[in-house]
């Protein structure tokens, strides 16, 4: 691909997220939840796990502890035990029941609605209190997780390896009252065509707009 200045750059992030919101038109968030609070906590427990277990999980956890006091004020053993299935469950129950005292004791048992304050709980960092501000506020956030920084760095839109610079360029380059959609769709594109061993350049909405197709590695025969 040719070397880009930087207005090259943004015109072509505005075509690709153009390109997106066709392909994706319903993309939205896969985690269940009915209260910022529950987005919070199983976005916390969705770090290296499905968003299928923990829709499964979280049904469970939310029947048992509804509000930031209740869990706040849970056994530890009985939390670990119920997000056992989401993988490093001892370290994502001390975080949910911190993050949960917190809210109930320091905010007044509503989840804080900005990005300061929300890294200030215990297991939340900037991608999770961006999908947060932009789910269930609809205050715009990049969320930098897996699927955007692989799709990001293949488009070229970023170079970073950092989730805060490849936040920080995407800025740049993404009108901000895109920033929660754009995420949201690149997250789907992530997980149906742009597969971290075997890209689907082939079928892919992107193709035109993206220098990766043809370096993609062909596969064993």
């Amino acid at each position: 691909m040719p070397r880009e200045s930087r207005a090259e750059r943004k015109k072509r992030a505005q075509r690709i997220a153009r390109a997106l919101r066709r392909a994706y038109p319903e993309a939205g968030c896969a985690l269940n939840f009915e209260s910022p609070f529950q987005l919070l906590v199983a976005t916390i427990l969705s770090a290296q796990c499905t968003d299928e277990m923990v829709n499964k999980v979280t049904a469970e956890l939310f029947a048992e502890y509804a509000s930031p006091q209740a869990l706040a004020d849970a056994e530890p053993g009985e939390i670990e035990r119920l997000v056992r299935r989401t993988g490093f469950f001892r370290q994502k129950a001390r975080s949910i029941q911190s993050a949960s005292r917190d809210i109930a004791e320091k905010f007044a048992g509503e989840v804080p609605r900005t990005l300061e304050e929300l890294v200030t709980l215990r297991g939340v960092a900037r991608k999770t209190a961006n999908l947060v501000l932009g789910t269930a506020f609809g205050v715009p956030g990049l969320a930098v997780d897996t699927h955007m920084k692989r799709v990001n760095r293949r488009l070229r839109l970023t170079s970073e390896d950092d989730p805060v610079k490849i936040e920080r360029d995407l800025i740049e380059l993404i009108r901000r009252d895109e920033w929660t959609g754009y995420t949201l769709r690149v997250i789907q594109h992530g997980r149906v065509c742009c597969d971290a061993r075997r890209p689907r350049c082939e079928a892919c909405p992107l193709r035109s707009h993206c220098p990766y197709p043809g370096s993609a590695p062909r596969r064993a025969r």
